[in-house]
């Protein structure tokens, strides 16, 4: 099963650069206002006399920033308390860590949780940075560079989640809040009382009314707005402060491994990279992703649990979490893909979290159909049981384009010094490496 995207070309690529150029001196103007750590965290308790005021008659951009300030700090310490979940012991950043970039801490496949700590999950935490541009999600995604063409439909695309199953922060924030095997609350009362017993109970108070926590629905809703506020931070969520962005201003240059794998990763008939990954977006600063749900047969993962039933599959957009589109076969065992941005600093790759270095995710991608023996295991008659974390009904929906599609025993898209070339490229999307709002003097 393909995806349909535009093609890449040198002019295009080009012209992205140029974009992106100007793109980035924007947010560079953006980013100058803010504050590089984040809101500070609101964790003295408010007196219960005081609240926030109400709004002015008229729109007012000061009293709006602020308040959205204040929504986003109430966020923060919310995202880093572990009383929200039901053992007391895990907390929004026990799996999304802002120490690494938002995702998982460790290198396990699945993180654990649940009210005694005892569960597993079955899919990889994933990072929450640069969501702030997936579309909602869209079976029929319309996706064309050329102005007036809604001739290319891009198929399922978009949603914040693996399957796509949310397309608003507050919606994501509340599944790990009330999923069992994670912080594992048994209903949005619980989290509301966890809230109501908190030291910030009054801030709470304060942004919402004196009133909030009388209707548990409300108070939900609530403590889910301030969760997505801290979410939308940006010098936290989306900085763009990698070595890529600082080549892109002018302000570094890439080593030449560096540049050879930026090669490597563009060009079809060998990564292929960004024909999902993309970064010639015009007017866009570039997130290196298309958004889009793609099946690519990564191996089955022993170390999940619930794999031990040889009849349990999760088959992404067809379930077992999603339930709107289990009557679509085309799309079982398709799974959003993820921005490439921070990919370097990850310890759990795929859906799956199957494998745990990203040399080893780009050696999958060059050789998963001309060395299938290395990636699958063997059926007791010796033949290579490939896709075998699909049903045999589904596995035609697996991607095979370039650099997918070869021949068993059949010449890799990469050799192996071009995969280190294209790891190393993929080490420029770490952000951290200079500040974008400092002068170019200021850059360490």
């Amino acid at each position: 099963m393909s995806r349909v995207r535009p093609t890449l070309t040198s002019t295009r690529v080009f012209a992205a650069l140029v974009t992106l150029l100007l793109a980035i001196g924007a947010i560079g103007i953006h980013a100058a206002t803010a504050d590089a750590g984040g809101p500070a965290p609101a964790n003295g308790a408010t007196s219960d006399s005081t609240y926030y005021p109400p709004p002015p008659v008229t729109y007012d951009r000061a009293y709006a920033r602020q308040r959205a300030a204040d929504l986003a700090s109430l966020g923060q310490v919310m995202f880093l308390d572990p009383r929200l979940s039901a053992s007391g012991r895990q907390s929004c950043a026990s799996c999304h860590s802002p120490q690494n970039h938002f995702g998982p801490p460790n290198d396990l496949s699945v993180q654990p949780g649940g009210a005694e700590m005892t569960r597993t999950g079955v899919r990889a935490a994933p990072s929450l940075m640069y969501l702030q541009q997936v579309p909602p999600f869209n079976e029929h995604f319309v996706d064309s560079e050329e102005e007036g063409d809604n001739s290319t439909d891009a198929g399922p695309t978009g949603g914040l989640t693996w399957d796509g199953r949310v397309n608003r922060a507050d919606a994501q924030a509340r599944i790990p809040l009330l999923d069992p095997r994670e912080m594992g609350n048994r209903d949005p009362a619980a989290v509301v009382a966890r809230v109501r017993a908190a030291p910030y109970a009054d801030t709470l108070r304060r942004l919402y009314g004196s009133q909030v926590f009388d209707d548990t629905d409300k108070a939900f809703a609530a403590i889910s707005q301030a969760l997505a506020y801290y979410q939308d931070t940006p010098a936290l969520f989306f900085p763009y402060s990698s070595k890529y962005d600082a080549v892109a201003m002018g302000r570094a240059a890439f080593t030449e491994q560096e540049a050879n794998g930026l090669r490597l990763f563009a060009a079809e008939d060998k990564g292929n990279c960004a024909s999902c990954h993309r970064f010639s977006v015009p007017g866009t600063l570039p997130i290196f992703n298309d958004y889009g749900h793609i099946a690519l047969g990564v191996p089955r993962n022993p170390a999940i649990a619930a794999n031990a039933d040889p009849a349990y599959f999760d088959l992404g957009l067809c379930g077992p979490y999603r339930k709107d589109l289990s009557d679509h076969p085309e799309y079982c065992g398709l799974f959003r893909s993820p921005t490439l941005r921070n990919v370097a600093t990850r310890k759990a790759f795929f859906h799956n979290g199957v494998f745990h270095t990203l040399r080893e995710v780009v050696e999958f991608y060059a050789t998963r159909d001309v060395q299938p023996e290395r990636w699958y295991p063997r059926r007791a008659d010796g033949t290579v049981d490939k896709f075998d974390d699909l049903p045999a009904a589904y596995r035609d929906n697996v991607n095979m384009d370039p650099p997918f599609g070869g021949k068993p025993g059949g010449k890799p898209a990469l050799t192996p010094r071009e995969i280190d070339d294209v790891v190393a490229f993929l080490g420029t999307l770490t952000d951290g490496y200079f500040d974008p709002a400092a002068r170019p003097a200021d850059r360490h």
